[in-house]
């Protein structure tokens, strides 16, 4: 079994979150995508986020009845902070017998060398999908120099140019501009019902 790893926060979980997701499955040939839910982001540490509960009800009602989603808790059963790294060696133990993939942007993998214990990502995942946009500037001779081995792992992924964020939907919703199709259906719905993000005023990135 081939499995990907989608982490993020997903305040909200949007339309171009879907589509990346899609094309990482088709394109890598993965079986299953885990929409790995991050209670507290190490880069986002002192922003104001959704409480993981909200967000856990988005995501579930972003990805529905897709046989090819499912939503993990594993880095909600951690205490902060939460490592990339660490929640692959998790993975490792519950499916020992699964390929994982380790889904990222661009701008990700260009700051790589940074994250925490990267040498230790690249040497427990079985891959590293890359979900590029136009434009991205990557020096690959640079990043296999500082870390012998991660581009015999990476494996870039295709997909539109859609220039929709999490930050750009809370800042439509909180100034009243419209915001339905920029997310699916049931999404739009529970931000609705719960009256989420209208009263926000924050700046965050997403």
């Amino acid at each position: 079994m081939r499995i990907g790893i989608f982490g993020g926060t997903f305040d909200p979980p949007h339309l171009g979150h879907l589509i990346l997701a899609m094309e990482a499955c088709g394109q890598l040939n993965l079986d299953r995508l885990l929409w790995v839910v991050t209670p507290d982001p190490p880069h986002k540490i002192g922003q104001s986020i959704s409480p993981v509960n909200i967000r856990l009800r988005l995501i579930k009602a972003a990805i529905g009845d897709d046989p090819h989603f499912e939503v993990s808790r594993i880095e909600l059963e951690r205490p902060v902070p939460q490592y990339a790294v660490d929640t692959i060696r998790e993975l490792r133990e519950r499916y020992p017998e699964a390929e994982l993939i380790y889904l990222m942007g661009g701008d990700s993998l260009h700051d790589f060398p940074d994250w925490h214990h990267p040498r230790l990502l690249v040497d427990t995942s079985d891959g590293l999908g890359v979900m590029r946009r136009p434009g991205d500037l990557i020096d690959l001779a640079e990043l296999e120099k500082q870390l012998p081995g991660i581009t015999a792992k990476l494996a870039f992924v295709d997909a539109p140019l859609l220039e929709i964020s999490s930050r750009q939907i809370r800042e439509r919703v909180s100034s009243g501009k419209p915001f339905r199709y920029y997310l699916p259906q049931a999404v739009y719905e529970q931000i609705l019902a719960m009256n989420l993000y209208s009263e926000r005023e924050d700046k965050l990135s997403g």
